[in-house]
C-alpha cells in the first residue's frame, strides 16, 4: 500500500469509537433522564411556545399590551384613538436598551417592531365583553335560529331534526357576564 492509500485507510475499532449518546446529554430519552410527567409537559410548553417579547408590567388600573408597528389594519393610530396611551419608560421598569432612540416612534419602549402601550382597565374589560362575550353569543344565537329554520324545510311539513339541549343550551343568554383578566 502507497503512503496516499494509508491515509483514507479505516482503522477505528468499536473499543477507539466514541458513543455519541455519552458525549451529547441533550441526546437521551425522557426516559432516561428520568423527567417526570409534569416536567415533561413544562419541556413541551417551552419548547413549543414562542416567546419573542418580555411580558408587559403591570400597572395598577390599566391593561398593557404590546402593539404591532407594521399591522396595517390593527394601526398604532388606530389603537390611540381607542384609547391606548404608550407606556413610558420610566413606569415601564424594562431597561433603558428598549427604549427607542430615533424615528416616528422616539422615546417609546420597544421590542422588534412592537410598541409597549396601555389602556384603562374598564376600557379593556368593555372591549373583552365585546368580542369575547357579546359577539360569541350573538354568533352562537345565529347559528341556532338557522337550526330552528331548517327544522321545518321538508315540504310535507315535517321536522327535519330536533335541537338537543347542547344547542338550546348554546345560545342562552343568561351566562354571568365574565371579568376578564388583564
Amino acid at each position: 500500500m502507497s503512503a496516499s492509500d494509508d491515509r483514507i485507510k479505516k482503522t477505528v475499532t468499536g473499543a477507539d469509537r466514541e458513543n455519541r449518546g455519552t458525549a451529547d446529554e441533550s441526546r437521551k430519552s425522557p426516559e432516561a433522564m428520568n423527567v417526570s410527567s409534569e416536567e415533561l409537559r413544562k419541556l413541551f410548553r417551552e419548547n413549543w411556545t414562542q416567546q419573542a417579547l418580555p411580558d408587559p408590567p403591570a400597572i395598577p388600573g390599566w391593561h398593557t399590551c404590546w402593539l404591532s408597528t407594521t399591522n396595517v389594519y390593527d394601526t398604532i393610530d388606530r389603537r390611540m384613538k381607542l384609547g391606548y396611551v404608550r407606556v413610558t419608560p420610566e413606569e415601564s421598569g424594562l431597561s433603558d436598551s428598549m427604549r427607542l432612540k430615533e424615528g416616528q416612534f422616539a422615546g417609546f419602549i420597544s421590542c422588534n417592531e412592537m410598541l409597549l402601550f396601555k389602556i384603562p382597565m374598564a376600557s379593556f374589560q368593555e372591549a373583552m365583553q365585546i368580542f369575547h362575550h357579546e359577539a360569541p353569543a350573538e354568533n352562537a344565537a345565529s347559528i341556532r335560529r338557522k337550526i330552528e329554520e331548517v327544522q321545518f324545510q321538508d315540504n310535507d311539513g315535517r321536522k327535519l331534526g330536533s335541537i338537543d339541549e347542547g344547542m338550546r343550551n348554546m345560545a342562552d343568554d343568561r351566562k354571568p357576564t365574565p371579568t376578564f383578566i388583564g
